[in-house]
């Protein structure tokens, strides 16, 4: 019976998976056994390659090896038997699996904060990527004027993969109930934020907040276990909001200091 070989490429830092795959890979394994949580495979490679690749000496050293393995995704290795060529993988997220896109969620209801930050939201971006090893994207949620928004499964997707998630949580109304007045955001933007919180790192959540002097409540939802950047005007913002997004993006270790 034919050995089936799969390829299996090492993943020191963020790199989109597209491109990671690109180049050659670092093991060709045979697989013994695929779990919902793990795989057992031969390593095909040469022994002697295998101990003085890079990946291995993280290994002795106990730091983390993750690969990303054709067909099945992210995996860690657990362990490794060099007599027996074996390797035993643990399923793993990886972070290599997101775009190197900024998804941004604006309100349309108070212009005058939607004004302040596209610009300098923009601005902040182009000159990450500019820094950045991989370049980086800002994609801004579709608010069509005459129909209702509908949200399809290409935009919840790009939300899930995107690295960062921006929303603009400045609030838009009020509502009294009961002597109690609650601040309302933009219910698009809530929509967006809620598939955010449900399928994002709450590192990988920023929420925007222009002060409103107008406008008096509480705010409905608790967002102290998420990132949030509160301004007063347009200086602010710029001075505060390009380091914060930098800070976010540490995690992936793509800007070049």
């Amino acid at each position: 019976m034919a050995i089936i070989a799969l390829r299996a490429w090492y993943i020191e830092q963020y790199e989109p998976i597209r491109e990671v795959i690109k180049k050659p890979c670092d093991l060709r394994l045979s697989r013994n056994s695929l779990l919902k949580t793990g795989m057992r495979a031969d390593f095909l490679n040469d022994r002697h390659k295998i101990e003085n690749s890079t990946w291995f000496g993280c290994y002795l050293e106990g730091i983390r090896v993750e690969f990303y393995i054709e067909g099945s995704g992210f995996y860690v290795i657990s362990n490794i038997d060099l007599l027996s060529q074996e390797i035993y993988f643990t399923k793993q997220e990886n972070l290599s699996g997101l775009d190197p896109v900024i998804y941004y969620s604006p309100q349309t209801e108070y212009r005058i904060a939607t004004d302040i930050i596209t610009p300098i939201l923009e601005t902040t971006v182009a000159q990450l990527s500019a820094r950045s090893r991989v370049p980086l994207t800002l994609e801004v949620a579709s608010r069509p004027e005459k129909t209702p928004l509908r949200l399809s499964r290409s935009q919840l997707k790009n939300i899930r993969k995107s690295l960062l998630y921006i929303a603009d949580a400045t609030p838009v109304a009020t509502v009294t109930e009961a002597d109690k007045t609650s601040l309302l955001l933009s219910s698009n933007t809530c929509v967006e934020i809620g598939y955010a919180i449900e399928s994002k790192d709450n590192g990988q959540i920023l929420l925007l907040q222009k002060e409103r002097s107008d406008l008096w409540g509480k705010s409905p939802f608790d967002v102290s276990a998420y990132k949030e950047l509160i301004f007063k005007d347009e200086s602010e913002l710029e001075k505060t909001l390009p380091s914060l997004i930098e800070t976010l993006l540490q995690r992936f270790a793509i800007l070049i200091h």
